[in-house]
């Protein structure tokens, strides 16, 4: 309720300054500590996407609690006790530190990863972070009640400068932090930094209490501000909840493709966190119009690119970044022109939290569940289109054209691909172009006309709303061109299953992918049924490794991590045995039921177990000298989980192998280049390496149908890699001045910049 003061004599009020401060540093923390918490449990779940995922949204439901306690604290008509209340829970939520993930919950689990991160998160950092996020609607609540309306500017502008020290918390981890400290020094730097936060908290609250002695007693204000409507609320809930959810959505997106890092996780928050700066300026850096007219365009585009995988990833990056950009920009906007008077502060940002938990509670929780793709993210961005101005009713003449020219062009793409598709041969038409090459301009056509028509009616939400829908399940029906049988989803990601006809194959050939790359494939022909396919084929390295080393050997200990459709257990002699070792039970399910695929069953001759959980656990409990050969290839989409590939991992990886035995790394990225830190990381790890880019020609191993392959192999000795050492195709390589990674330091952003220069240079060599 609104406050006012006696007229009596009062000391100086406590500088601004001091409020902005306390909710920066407040931000700085909070902000600082989430990717931090993230790394810190991330090897322990295999490197997968959804551990930032799930982590934020466990972030955002402690950020409500923070949020609702800050709100509960304003039933103390007292500041006094407010402060003494609040200083308790700062010092009680110390308990927690120093900052370090809390084995209380026990070893991690692959069968319910989700329940075993958040009972993690809550032990190690739940109380600190919930504190600590009460801070900013805290400090925003003495700020009005210590200046008033006539003293002081409003206390929403500090909400800017909370988000201000959140984004620059959030862009030093990855820029400064990550780079420079360890992660030991950051546990130990972070759980300083909190207790020196417990010294200014305590310092602002001392100087306010003494402002209102001074200014004397407070007493209620002869119009209490009107009860907000429900709603209201709800509407302040569904905008905050649909940033919220396109957060984690375009950053799954980003992560499968490239790489779970925190400085990939941090650019979908980072622009989430600059909409929040700019709806919350006295005077924003962007106007609302500019937005929407912006917004338009943008999820236009996205919605259109998004089915077409194959599409430059330096497209569809800054394309999907912008489409989220500007759809929570517009909802924010919104929100903040719907904001109640101040003293209704702490109940608005309550119903806001709420909003942000619900979305990603979506995303990261529910989604899974009911859905066996990932769809949750393009249907909150077509569904956000409803929130832009619907205007009047009236449609013109244009608006109905461009209309039923959008809708059009959206419904004909599908059926471009359905019934035409199958009669187009790439044989020349005219002028050059083939069949295929008028189809594919047809189609591209039908995108652009959509596109186009979507802008030009963007000033009214529903005829937008409709042809952005029906452009994106247009694109959808055009850009699927394998036929898909199942489709499973699990916390590690989602995997197909399809069919597609090779001829060389003798026609059907099943396979299996992880996002949206290739993870393994069988001919369903008997001739071809149990030959060792694509990355596994006997021309490609894995393959020439596995052959030579049972030239010698009559019996071989094999071990490989990351299962796939289990393609290398088309190698497995009688007196061979392999133990494949594999985070995600369902791909076990997957690649045991000959059903599906039938390598580890009917193709294998000796025996293949399984070790459920992350390789770098599971693999240190094996004895140690007992493996001939040790595959690395543990890849979820292109995304790879960096743990396994630094100079720790490979230390314990080569521990495990026999004197004469063989370390495989499998670093085919699309997006990475893993050969630098790979021989880098081999050098310090006390192995000799040997690398070889594998280009298959035309004519090359048709019936192993390969593909190209990057691959190092690594032993203890040069003698141990003697067999390959005179095979011209595997050669010596320096690291090119790469540093090792280390499980205290990975440069994931300079594999990208590294990959993004050989594409420009296809004959360099990563």
């Amino acid at each position: 309720m609104t406050t006012v003061t006696l007229d009596t004599p009062r000391r100086a009020l406590p500088p601004a300054g001091l409020f902005a401060v306390t909710v920066f540093a407040s931000a700085a923390l909070v902000f600082l500590v989430e990717p931090m918490v993230a790394k810190l449990v991330l090897p322990r779940l295999g490197g997968s996407p959804s551990v930032w995922n799930t982590s934020l949204a466990f972030f955002q439901v402690a950020l409500v609690a923070g949020y609702g306690y800050a709100h509960a604290l304003q039933r103390l008509r007292s500041l006094k006790a407010q402060a003494l209340v609040h200083g308790a829970a700062l010092l009680l939520a110390a308990i927690a530190l120093p900052l370090r993930i809390n084995e209380l919950i026990g070893p991690p689990s692959s069968n319910h990863p989700t329940l075993w991160l958040l009972g993690v998160l809550t032990v190690s950092i739940g109380a600190p972070f919930a504190v600590l996020s009460a801070t900013a609607p805290l400090v925003q609540a003495w700020h009005a009640r210590t200046f008033g309306d006539r003293e002081g500017s409003e206390p929403y502008v500090l909400y800017a400068a909370s988000n201000l020290g959140s984004l620059l918390a959030l862009l030093a981890y990855p820029l400064i932090v990550e780079p420079a400290l360890t992660l030991h020094a950051q546990r130990l730097g972070w759980s300083g930094g909190y207790l020196a936060f417990v010294l200014l908290m305590a310092g602002l609250a001392i100087t306010v209490i003494r402002a209102g002695e001074a200014r004397g007693p407070i007493r209620p204000a002869a119009v209490e501000a009107p009860p907000i409507a429900w709603r209201e609320r709800l509407i302040w809930v569904a905008l905050a909840a649909i940033p919220s959810s396109l957060m984690l959505g375009v950053t799954t997106y980003i992560t499968t493709d490239v790489a779970s890092a925190p400085f990939l996780w941090v650019l979908p928050l980072a622009l989430y966190l600059i909409t929040f700066i700019i709806a919350f300026q006295a005077k924003p850096a962007i106007r609302s119009d500019l937005t929407l007219l912006l917004q338009a365009a943008l999820v236009a585009i996205c919605v259109a690119l998004l089915p077409f995988h194959a599409s430059p990833f330096a497209l569809l990056l800054p394309v999907n970044l912008g489409a989220f950009f500007f759809t929570a920009l517009m909802c924010h906007q919104t929100l903040v022109a719907r904001r109640p008077p101040p003293e209704r502060l702490t109940e608005f940002y309550f119903w806001m939290s709420l909003g942000g938990v619900i979305g990603g509670s979506f995303n990261a929780f529910l989604a899974p569940v009911i859905f066996d793709n990932v769809w949750e993210y393009p249907l909150v961005l077509v569904g956000a289109s409803l929130l832009r101005p619907w205007g009047d009713w009236k449609i013109g003449v244009f608006t109905a054209a461009m209309l039923i020219m959008g809708v059009g062009a959206g419904v004909a793409m599908p059926i471009l691909d359905t019934f035409v598709a199958p009669h187009v041969f790439a044989r020349p038409v005219f002028a050059g172009f083939t069949q295929a090459d008028l189809f594919d301009m047809g189609v591209k056509a039908c995108l652009v006309f959509a596109i186009f028509a979507a802008y030009f009616v963007s000033r009214r939400a529903l005829p937008f709303f409709a042809i952005i829908l029906i452009l994106w399940l247009g694109a959808e029906g055009a850009a699927d061109h394998t036929s898909t049988d199942h489709t499973w989803r699990s916390f590690f990601g989602v995997l197909r299953q399809g069919e597609t006809q090779v001829p060389a194959l003798g026609g059907p050939t099943r396979m299996l992918s992880h996002g949206t790359t290739l993870h393994g494939a069988e001919a369903l022909t008997p001739r071809w049924r149990c030959n060792p396919l694509v990355y596994y084929a006997n021309s490609a390295p894995i393959g020439q490794v596995f052959l030579t080393e049972r030239q010698g050997k009559p019996a071989l200990r094999i071990g490989a991590v990351g299962l796939g459709t289990g393609s290398v257990a088309a190698y497995v002699r009688g007196a061979d045995r392999l133990t494949f070792f594999e985070i995600d039970p369902l791909v076990i399910k997957i690649s045991s039921d000959p059903n599906h695929f039938a390598y580890t069953t009917r193709c294998a001759r000796g025996p293949v177990d399984y070790v459920l959980g992350d390789a770098r656990l599971t693999l240190a409990q094996q004895p140690t000298g007992i493996f001939d050969i040790l595959l690395i290839d543990a890849f979820s989409s292109d995304s790879v989980p960096t743990h396994l590939l630094t100079v720790q991992a490979v230390q314990g990886y080569l521990t495990h192998l026999k004197p004469d035995g063989v370390l495989i790394l499998h670093l085919s990225n699309r997006n990475l280049d893993l050969n630098g830190p790979a021989m880098a990381v081999a050098k310090a790890a006390g192995g000799v390496a040997l690398i070889q880019h594998y280009r298959p020609g035309p004519d090359t191993d048709r019936g192993g149908w390969p593909s190209p392959e990057d691959a190092v192999i690594i032993g203890k000795s040069r003698a141990a890699l003697e067999p390959f050492v005179h095979d011209p195709r595997w050669k010596m390589a320096s690291a090119n001045g790469v540093r090792p990674w280390t499980d205290d330091y990975t440069n994931l952003f300079g594999a990208l910049w590294r990959r993004f220069l050989q594409k420009l240079d296809p004959n360099s060599e990563g």
